[in-house]
């Protein structure tokens, strides 16, 4: 590790907090309803999306309501996602001829992009037109990104009403999200993009003569909209097979750093959302040290391991220095190390360097925070999952002191327990069996590209990836088969929405209840010991349920490293 590395990954790091943070006070002013100075220019735009719609802004919607317009508009775009992958070739703004997606793989693709995963088994230069780049793919960037954070604003608003169904209006909140953060900023970090050489263009692919007098087909097109929606997004999913480590989507030093800081700043301004929402900056402060605390950790143990590089090779070849397979020279181990980190903690899915290709526990850190699913997570469901561990964390602790579990004012009872522990266990088991599934069926083990511990680390990651809704992926696994495809698929669609009904449910049940005025008897969770329990527990919990699986994944993977086995 170098001075300058370490300097670099704390300095995007403490950007992304010092952007997020008023970000997040910007957040709530606008969901609380409170008046702002954009206000003339953003209400008639609005006004006119709701009567389009048909609907009413002043009506309040209870959680089953809320959660049907939901599900309903998610339904609906899947389905147009998919006849849009299956009918491209017969579609305009197709320049190139792209053939229409086979069925399986329109399927992946279509639950990949609602549910904001955005895993990818195809290569986006080759497979897709700029039509569905530009509707299905880039529109739903926009549009689920949007779903999990409303979610989680309609689930704030619970904590706060004191015995009132009402968790706001979906149609108000999505079309709020839409013309207040996600398109300025959008269009602002496209702009940016192109002035440091992103393309933008309608244009086919270009063929161009090279020095050693050969042809060569560059692909171009709408790239610079699609790649700041991706990050702003906490979506990932790339225009180029090679994501960003491809130079038309991130061209230099610059880019990465502002491609890092784009996709932390609106899941790191939920959190102080948060904070305002209860009337308690301490308890977001307590959140953002800790989590930090986890993020930075993680990033310095991916950067050790990758600047420490190959025992092996150092022994048997006399080849030292760090391990740069898979990366690119622009970046580094630095900056490569930290976009792994912050790609997965964010639960984006980006990469700038392949993960495949990391040392063992520079890709077990990438697994343990997708597993974790709250180091501030993605846009909306990150903060879901951190309120749901943090309940379990209230009624653990209930249990040991003898305190009845209450949490921001509202008495946590067995149904909220209930619902919590299945948002809970849905992730692991999503995981787990379709893993298991994979790794004793040669529908599975006959895509796995590299033999031992790393092959069943590449199975184990894409099931992770998929559950966790981030779409990065080990790269030696070739997912594209209809096990795969369809498999995977439905771990996203789970992933997704069977937490986030769970949530919902409490959120219905919270409302309605009272708000209990703090007393001596209330255990106190903006401490920074009860923030330390916290951690804890997900910690806890994750080691219990995943360690056997990491056991014989990349950390058998690292402990035969350091014995010289090769396979």
């Amino acid at each position: 590790m170098t001075f300058a590395g370490s300097i670099g990954i704390l300095a995007v790091i403490a950007l992304i907090l010092l952007i997020g943070i008023p970000l997040g006070g910007y957040l709530y002013r606008v969901f609380s309803g409170q008046k702002g100075k954009f206000d003339g220019m953003f209400r008639p735009i609005e006004g006119f999306l709701y009567r389009v719609v048909g609907v009413d802004p002043s009506v309040q919607m209870d959680w089953k309501a809320y959660l049907r317009a939901l599900m309903l508009v998610n339904f609906m775009m899947m389905i147009l996602a998919y006849l849009l992958f299956r009918l491209q070739h017969v579609l305009p703004l197709n320049p190139d001829g792209i053939k229409a997606m086979p069925w399986d793989l329109a399927f992946n693709t279509a639950a990949s992009f609602i549910t904001n995963t955005n895993w990818q088994n195809y290569a986006g230069e080759q497979s897709l037109s700029y039509l569905s780049q530009m509707t299905a793919i880039t529109y739903l960037q926009f549009t689920s990104g949007a779903t999990g954070f409303v979610a989680a604003i309609a689930f704030l608003r619970s904590v706060t009403v004191n015995r009132s169904e009402s968790i706001g209006n979906f149609w108000v909140d999505f079309i709020k999200i839409h013309t207040r953060v996600l398109i300025p900023l959008a269009v602002v970090f496209a702009l940016v993009l192109v002035g440091l050489g992103v393309p933008e263009t309608l244009l086919g692919a270009q063929t161009v003569h090279t020095l050693q007098g050969g042809t060569q087909i560059i692909s171009r097109g709408p790239v610079a909209s699609l790649e700041a929606i991706k990050q702003l997004g906490t979506n990932g999913g790339g225009y180029f097979n090679a994501n960003s480590a491809h130079p038309f989507e991130d061209p230099s030093a610059w880019t990465t750093v502002l491609e890092m800081i784009a996709m932390g700043i609106i899941s790191c301004g939920l959190v102080w959302t948060f904070g305002k929402f209860i009337g308690n900056r301490k308890q977001a402060v307590v959140l953002y040290v800790f989590l930090t605390a986890v993020l930075v950790i993680g990033a310095f143990v991916i950067y050790a391991s990758e600047t420490a590089g190959n025992p092996i090779l150092q022994h048997t070849l006399g080849i030292h220095g760090p391990n740069m397979e898979g990366k690119e020279v622009r970046f580094g181990p630095a900056m490569s190390s930290a976009f792994a980190a912050i790609t997965t903690a964010f639960t984006t899915g980006a990469v700038n360097s392949m993960h495949d290709s990391f040392m063992p526990m520079g890709g077990f850190i990438p697994l343990l925070f997708m597993m974790f699913n709250l180091v501030f997570g993605g846009k909306g469901v990150g903060l879901l999952n951190i309120l749901m561990f943090l309940m379990i964390t209230v009624f653990l602790s209930g249990l040991m002191v003898g305190r009845t579990p209450e949490i921001f004012g509202k008495k946590i009872e067995a149904r909220e327990i209930k619902l919590a522990t299945i948002a809970m266990l849905v992730h692991p088991f999503i995981i787990l069996v379709p893993t298991a599934i994979a790794l004793v069926t040669k529908a599975g083990t006959s895509s796995i590209l590299n033999p031992g511990l790393h092959g069943l680390s590449e199975v184990l990651y894409a099931y992770t990836s998929g559950a966790a809704n981030n779409g990065s992926a080990f790269a030696g696994l070739n997912g594209n088969t209809v096990f795969y495809n369809i498999s995977l698929g439905l771990v996203m669609l789970l992933g997704r929405y069977v937490s986030l009904i769970a949530m919902f449910a409490i959120a219905g049940s919270l409302s309605k209840k009272a708000i209990i005025p703090p007393s001596a008897g209330t255990l106190r969770t903006d401490t920074f010991a009860f923030g330390g329990v916290f951690v804890a527990v997900f910690v806890i919990v994750g080691a219990l349920t995943f360690f056997p699986a990491l056991a014989i994944g990349p950390i058998g993977e690292q402990l035969q490293m350091w014995a010289g086995i090769v396979h």
